[in-house]
């Protein structure tokens, strides 16, 4: 809470390349946080409005800001406040006065810390071949999204996506030439997504999924159109697809409003239902089951 060391941190960090961020109070941060999500927090303990104990408990609650890392600078030098400051998630602690070396040294211990543990969650929750979400980011993402639409009283909609039969593409072309097909589909269908609440991943294989809350009926038709269109648009030559002489896309839909009654993977079940049928009807298509306006109701 005081100016000075605001600013004299400000500076330290300025010259190492850092973008500062400065709250003069815990209202303020709050705030911030909310708006712009930073990579590294420091904080101190004794402020006006609440202590920075308090404040990074209420980071290390919420699923957006926890794993942000919290170094906590402060004239409490006291054993027992650094064991608290750790126990309410602090990854460092400080006492002033600060050395710039020593804050610059360990500012930039936690920063490529927090560097690389992005870097591995970046690879855990997204698919190697074409970096898009992969199935532990999608069934993640559906349980969000459930919850989400259930508490806002919201619709839920989902898309099952196959690639119209891509074994004969893969024996025709070879796989190289398949991974560069599923790549430049990921790439179409991401693309076409302009909400950040909407995902979509690959569910396996060359099989696709997209989940868009808020999104009903009508809407969830007009993206699988936009998602039929923009993957012919590729014209990617396909000899071995029956539907047509490039590559085309089967696309199963459904739409629900969520309801304790019913389990998040009915939504999926639902949708690949309906991709099913679209493949029966001749493939190239998309398709609604009866069983979607089952889980409607």
């Amino acid at each position: 809470d005081e100016m000075g060391i605001r600013e004299l941190l400000s500076e330290i960090l300025a010259d190492e390349g850092h973008s500062v961020t400065l709250a003069e109070n815990a209202a303020t941060a709050r705030k911030m946080r909310n708006e712009k999500r930073p990579d590294l927090v420091l904080l101190d303990i004794m402020m006006p409005d609440m202590d920075g104990f308090e404040v990074c408990r209420t980071l290390k609650q919420d699923p957006l800001t926890s794993p942000i890392p919290i170094i906590f600078i402060t004239s409490r030098s006291q054993e027992q406040d650094e064991v608290i400051g750790f126990q309410a998630g602090a990854v460092d602690y400080i006492v002033k006065p600060f050395s710039p070396v020593i804050v610059r040294a360990r500012i930039k211990t936690h920063a490529e810390l927090s560097c690389l543990r992005k870097k591995l969650e970046y690879q855990s929750y997204c698919d190697g071949l074409t970096g898009i979400a992969n199935r532990r980011q999608l069934d993640m993402s559906l349980n969000r999204c459930w919850d989400f639409a259930l508490r806002e009283g919201i619709p839920l909609s989902c898309i099952m996506i196959d690639l119209d039969h891509f074994k004969q593409f893969n024996d025709l072309y070879g796989h190289l030439a398949g991974d560069d097909c599923l790549r430049r589909v990921a790439t179409v269908l991401k693309g076409e997504l302009h909400r950040h609440t909407d995902i979509v991943g690959r569910y396996g294989g060359e099989e696709f999924c997209c989940l868009l809350p808020g999104t009903d009926q009508n809407g969830v038709r007009q993206i699988a159109d936009k998602f039929q269109t923009a993957i012919q648009t590729l014209d990617i030559r396909h000899a071995g697809n029956s539907a047509a002489p490039y590559v085309t896309i089967s696309q199963g839909v459904a739409t629900c409003f969520p309801h304790f009654s019913l389990k998040a993977e009915s939504l999926l079940i639902t949708a690949d239902k309906a991709l099913y049928a679209a493949k029966i009807a001749g493939r190239n298509r998309t398709e609604t089951t009866e069983s979607d306006m089952a889980l409607n109701g």
